[in-house]
Order: structure tokens, then sequence, then C-alpha cells
């Protein structure tokens, strides 16, 4: 596998990574509350109920947003691997982009001060922006060449 294709593919491995990462701690802390405050699973069976009854909703909020963002930048990285091009620029972008979604995360499920978490989560989308219309662009110019 090239290096460049290497790096891409770690990327998205690092984020799985913290994905797991921080749905495993959601878990712990989920089931830790329920059985200390005896909230019964079946009244939290909804994300409505779920976060009228449980006092600490961070991580399992972080959890979703993982799912969110980051899928823009999972399509990246499988179509820059798919038609083979795997500039340095986009590596270097991938790798921020982590960089940034681990800060937003850690920022989430902590001491959650918003303005903080926005600045990662602004940096990290206008990133992943950024480097879809590079991309587009770079695939647009390729073509006419």
């Amino acid at each position: 596998m090239q290096s460049n294709a290497l790096h891409l593919v770690c990327s998205c491995l690092a984020m799985v990574i913290l994905t797991l990462v921080v749905g495993v701690f959601m878990l712990f802390t989920r089931v830790s509350e329920m059985r200390s405050r005896r909230i019964p699973p079946q009244s939290a069976s909804t994300t409505f109920t779920m976060g009228s009854k449980l006092e600490d909703v961070r991580r399992a909020d972080n959890f979703r947003n993982l799912f969110e963002v980051p899928v823009l930048f999972y399509c990246l990285v499988a179509i820059a691997l798919a038609v083979g091009r795997t500039p340095d620029w986009l590596i270097s972008g991938c790798w921020l982009f982590v960089a940034l979604r681990a800060a937003h995360s850690v920022i989430h499920c902590t001491y959650n001060k918003v303005y903080h978490r926005l600045t990662a989560f602004v940096a990290g989308f206008g990133l992943v922006v950024g480097m879809w219309i590079t991309f587009a662009v770079s695939l647009a110019s390729a073509r006419t060449t």
C-alpha cells in the first residue's frame, strides 16, 4: 500500500478508535448512573426519556456527534482512495481533523465548556469543508489536463 494511502487509512482507524473509546465511556457512565440512581432501563428507552432521567449525557451526546461531521471525513477518504488521489495536503488535513475531533471529544466528555468545544468543532468542520472543496477542485483540474 502506498504511504499516503496508508496514512489515510490510519487516520480513519484513529477516528474509529476515538468513537469506540467514547462509546465505551458512555456505556460505563450510563450504566453506573442508572444503577446508582436505580433507574429502570425501560424508563430510559428513548433519547428523550434518557435525557430526562439521566444527569450526565455528555458522552452520549459526543458519541452521536462522532457520527455526524466525521461522516464527511470518512467519505472524503474513501473517495480519495477509490480514485487514487492521496496528496500530501490531504494527509495533513486528515490528521489535523482527527486531532480536532479528539480535542472536541475530550472537552465535551470532561469539563464541557461550550466556547472551547465550539472552537474545536468549527475548526474541524471548516477544515473538512475546505478539504472537500480543495479535493473537488483538484479532481476537476486533473480532469481538464
